[in-house]
């Protein structure tokens, strides 16, 4: 198809037709490019997409990826892909042939990124690594299955980086107690972090929490939404996963203290945010508060998992726990045991105790 080149502007443009995936014939106009030769080579890109060609560039491609991807995905977590793509992926490879792309181009690119520091200077570190590589190998994942490349280059040359489990921080229930009581003066923060320590709610699912999603008389809250920051904005999100979506029962003394709390807030509607609070400004709170309480650091996060322990501790089942805090299996759950190494002795004694008896 031929460019054409503007009069006025000394711009070149294409205008071509194309039969969209429902088989209808449609028009297509381009313009602004500066020369003929980017014009043509818009257009034949742009009909590769159509046709899904796999000639397309890798750049080509992530637009189809994002046009199917991103509408299954939460705001948030697309950002998150989106940036790893554009800045670690699209640089390096975005103008290879998708079709053209090898394990060694991809262990090239690896070798490229195990290069780059981040802001403080430092290498990135391997949980971040493996993050880029898993990026790169949906990419891929996404070309095999829905566009017929034969094979995902990523995969065949191997991940880099691993997860690197963080470290499970957690306070006992009088370390809790110890830090609930500075927060006394400020009874937004104060409520706040009651509920994160004794329901064991996501932060999110915290801040997105209104007077309707509580049931009072039942001593039941309702977690239903999530809430986020995303690019200065504030958005109720869907919670992380489907069992995210759950009604947690309140001990009686939280169920009180939090009807008294909704009850004396000045004009809040239904679906007004009873904490409108930023993670941020939790997490200075939370660090005013060691401070003051002499406890140890620990993150906002934390707490979830100081509540998952001390369910463990009170000997709750771990699908029960599972069912309470919102986890998509019990072998998350399964991760906190650890937390608790007395119970490693408590067991090695009552084994003895139970052989003695048995010898008696």
């Amino acid at each position: 198809m031929p460019a054409y080149k503007d009069k006025n502007s000394g711009k070149w443009y294409v205008q071509f037709r194309y039969t969209d995936w429902q088989g209808e014939r449609k028009q297509k106009l381009k313009r602004g490019f500066a020369t003929k030769r980017e014009a043509l080579n818009w257009e034949r890109e742009f009909l590769m997409q159509k046709k899904a060609d796999l000639g397309m560039t890798l750049e080509s491609f992530y637009e189809l990826y994002e046009a199917d991807v991103k509408p299954k995905l939460k705001l948030n977590t697309w950002l998150n892909k989106e940036c790893l793509i554009k800045t670690k992926i699209l640089p390096y490879l975005g103008k290879r042939k998708l079709s053209d792309i090898t394990p060694r181009d991809i262990v090239c690119w690896q070798n490229e990124m195990r290069k780059l520091k981040d802001a403080n200077g430092k290498p990135y570190s391997s949980t971040y690594l493996k993050n880029m590589h898993n990026q790169m190998s949906a990419l891929f994942n996404h070309a095999v299955r829905y566009y017929g490349l034969s094979g995902n280059p990523a995969a065949r040359a191997g991940s880099m980086g691993e997860k690197e489990a963080k470290e499970m921080l957690f306070w006992t229930k009088e370390e809790f107690l110890k830090f609930i009581d500075t927060q006394m003066e400020s009874p937004l923060h104060y409520y706040a972090f009651e509920l994160l320590y004794w329901c064991g709610l996501r932060e999110g699912e915290l801040l997105a929490l209104t007077p309707s999603d509580f049931d009072f008389d039942k001593g039941i809250v309702m977690v239903r939404k999530s809430y986020q920051r995303i690019k200065g904005e504030d958005v109720i999100t869907d919670p992380k996963t489907k069992k995210s979506n759950r009604n947690i029962q309140m001990p009686q003394f939280l169920c009180d203290e939090i009807r008294y709390y909704v009850e004396h807030l000045y004009g809040a509607e239904p679906d007004t945010r009873i904490f409108p609070l930023t993670k941020q400004s939790l997490k200075r709170s939370m660090e005013r508060g060691c401070k003051e309480s002499g406890v140890k650091v620990i993150r906002v996060h934390d707490l979830r998992h100081s509540h998952v322990s001390l369910l463990i501790d009170m000997g709750f089942s771990a699908l029960a726990i599972a069912e309470r805090v919102g986890h998509e299996t019990i072998d998350i759950t399964f991760r906190y045991a650890h937390l608790f190494p007395t119970r490693q002795s408590e067991m090695a004694e009552k084994l003895n105790m139970e052989r003695m008896k048995k010898g008696a």
